[in-house]
């Protein structure tokens, strides 16, 4: 794992596209995606003003926010950064063009938001190993398609009565329709 430091334009391939970038915040830590060229996709409160920025406040009481393709310079801002790819040894990275793929077809989305159980963490998690994971909150594991509104047209007659989503959690029966979203995304 690459020590803490402050950004610097001038560093050149450092990160790798597919990489997790931990932005340390003083309160918190906020989460990124590395896509290349200096640019980054993560996730900010919908009603934030400023969109490079995840205040602590906002984001504890957000239930939505929008995926955002951004410079790294600009989210990082006077905050230090590092590569984690912590889970690493526990998940596999999908392959990078599977990753940015994906990533891409978040841009300017809006998504569910929840600070313990499907915050900027778990979302790029997703994008690196197809299922959300966080260090921020141990106990609830987001399920590998953790965005509501891929359910609401995709799940069968069969699937979506016995299909439990709530605001930031979904169980899908074992059956037909898991496989079927999990190729879509």
């Amino acid at each position: 794992m690459a020590p803490s430091r402050r950004f610097r334009a001038d560093e050149r391939g450092y990160a790798q596209p597919g990489d997790l970038i931990e932005i340390l915040r003083p309160a918190y830590q906020h989460w990124a995606l590395y896509l290349g060229d200096g640019y980054i996709i993560n996730v900010t409160p919908v009603d934030d003003g400023a969109p490079g920025t995840m205040s602590s406040a906002k984001s504890v009481f957000s239930r939505k926010a929008r995926v955002r393709m951004q410079l790294l310079k600009d989210v990082v801002g006077e905050d230090t950064y590092r590569i984690n790819n912590k889970y690493d040894s526990s998940y596999t990275p999908l392959p990078v063009e599977d990753i940015i793929r994906r990533a891409a077809s978040y841009i300017d989305e809006e998504v569910p938001y929840d600070v313990l159980a499907s915050n900027c963490e778990h979302f790029v998690t997703m994008l690196r190993y197809g299922e959300g994971v966080s260090s921020q909150e141990r106990k609830a594991r987001v399920p590998a398609v953790p965005w509501v509104k891929y359910l609401e047209d995709e799940l069968c007659g069969t699937c979506a009565p016995s299909a439990n989503i709530q605001s930031s959690t979904i169980s899908l029966p074992p059956s037909c329709c898991v496989t079927s979203l999990r190729r879509k995304l």
